[in-house]
């Protein structure tokens, strides 16, 4: 098969409303249809693609990955992207230019593939220029002393390194994530303790040792949007509860609990993903009460806590500190604070679940990797994590506020600067799935904030991050974008 003529495309708009993607997904999809690009004919390649037609590589990854997602076009690994064969069964909407002249504002109304994000993530590899990034940036954080502890367990006990660790994680880091806890006023033996591939398995292992396909998992709306997905793959009904400055909307989780009757309520209590807000002492009460009232479980997940100053900056109350590990599941790790690449997290519950979802894990993984919770334990043992982190801490203060001034110098509005974290939630005044895929054609990464609720509605919110936004292309983008 030979490889599409160049110009495949007309030229692009460039100040047009449409964004280069959706144009250029648009303009292939009407060539398949009308057969000027046939069955089995190979793609362009991406860096030929966007040669040819004067845009970044991002664009056209961005743009091949949609014409997959819409059936226009395969991805074969190691050779490329081919035309797919369709037939009338398989093209559920019109395409082309008279789709495009039915409704002008259609790529406005369309909700953004929270995989294709992902994706798109990982292929800025190392990451770059993400704005909307859930992670600091590597400069901030401390290699050499991921590497010198990874070297001194290598010398100590390299033997060890060979075999499958303990089914219920590394004992040394559960008695060390005993002492953590301890700080926290949260009570866990080290038996209560299950180590994790990070906090994502940990919800994941909760999610299926406590539901069943059709029951109801409620989340913070706004919240991290991976788990949504990940709970509706297992049967799950998942509904959002409302997030204010405090905690959660009282009345709203009152009223859909009493209707729905979920079985977990997974929530942050301390610097929220993606509002920064921590969990006021008052509502942490009522939702106590309210789990009591309707019998739900709370999942409290805590992987930020490191970056809070303490209750002197923002006031923030742990659940598991109140109840004990008695009705709350208690999730915390180490990618956020330490390095994306160090998947070490845990659980902290009571003695009976512990032992249950270390059994639901061995049949999932067996167990979780030794060398990565003995580099945690040797960092924490030897007090420099705390180091490490008020480093990290004090890199935030510095650059949280004038950061902030200048999100709203730009025409972002921010209703709550939170004094402690890494995340701002804005509002852009205008739908932010177009911002991004407009920002992705730029080699730009914003997180829109349609993927932040479960309803994946269109939204004029997305998530900023204070240290990725160091990055002056994003303000010439935001500004010149949202000066239109």
């Amino acid at each position: 098969m030979t490889n599409t003529s160049f110009p495949l495309l007309a030229p692009l708009a460039r100040d047009g409303g449409e964004s280069l993607i959706d144009q250029i997904v648009r303009a292939v999809a009407a060539r398949i249809d009308d057969k000027l690009l046939r069955s089995g004919a190979r793609m362009p390649s991406i860096r030929a693609f966007a040669a040819a037609h004067g845009v970044s590589a991002f664009t056209v990854v961005a743009s091949y990955d949609k014409l997959v997602a819409k059936g226009y076009v395969e991805s074969r690994r190691g050779a490329g992207f081919f035309v797919r064969e369709r037939s009338p069964l398989n093209t559920g909407e019109r395409s082309g230019p008279a789709a495009a002249a039915a409704d002008p504002r259609e790529h406005e109304a369309k909700p953004l593939d929270v995989v294709w994000l992902i994706r798109n993530m990982f292929r800025q590899a190392p990451l770059q220029k993400v704005p909307g990034s859930g992670v600091l940036p590597v400069e901030w954080l401390d290699g050499p002393l991921i590497a010198n502890a990874l070297r001194s367990i290598t010398r100590q006990s390299a033997n060890a390194l060979l075999n499958y660790g303990a089914p219920q994680g590394f004992l040394p880091l559960r008695q060390q994530l005993q002492l953590k806890l301890a700080e926290f006023e949260i009570e866990a033996a080290p038996e209560q303790i299950v180590t994790t591939v990070g906090v994502t398995q940990a919800l994941d292992l909760v999610a299926r040792e406590f539901t069943r396909p059709g029951d109801t998992i409620f989340v913070d709306d706004p919240a991290w949007f991976l788990m949504f997905g990940s709970f509706a793959a297992l049967g799950a009904k998942v509904i959002g509860i409302a997030r204010l400055a405090d905690g959660p909307d009282i009345a709203q989780l009152a009223r859909l609990a009493a209707i729905h009757k979920p079985k977990l309520y997974v929530i942050n209590s301390v610097l929220h993903n993606p509002t920064s807000t921590s969990l006021s002492a008052a509502k942490a009460f009522q939702v106590l009460r309210l789990a009591e009232e309707h019998g739900f479980t709370i999942v409290e997940d805590d992987i930020y806590c490191d970056l809070h100053p303490g209750s002197a900056v923002q006031p923030a109350t742990r659940l598991a500190a109140l109840d004990q590990l008695q009705r709350v599941i208690y999730l915390g790790g180490f990618s956020k604070s330490l390095a994306a690449n160090l998947r070490v997290g845990f659980i902290a519950t009571s003695p009976e679940w512990a032992q249950r979802l270390c059994d639901r894990k061995m049949l999932a993984t067996l167990t979780t990797s030794d060398i990565g919770e003995r580099v945690v334990y040797k960092i924490l043992s030897e007090g420099l994590y705390r180091k490490h982190v008020d480093r990290v801490r004090g890199k935030l203060d510095a650059v949280r506020a004038k950061t902030v001034r200048q999100m709203e110098r730009v025409g972002l509005k921010v209703d709550v600067a939170p004094p402690a974290g890494m995340f701002v939630w804005v509002d852009a005044g205008r739908n932010t799935n177009v911002l991004a895929e407009r920002a992705m054609g730029e080699g730009l990464l914003l997180a829109p904030g349609s993927l932040f609720s479960p309803s994946q509605l269109p939204s004029h919110r997305m998530r900023l991050n204070v240290a990725t936004m160091q990055e002056p292309d994003a303000w010439a983008f935001l500004e010149r974008e949202l000066a239109k």
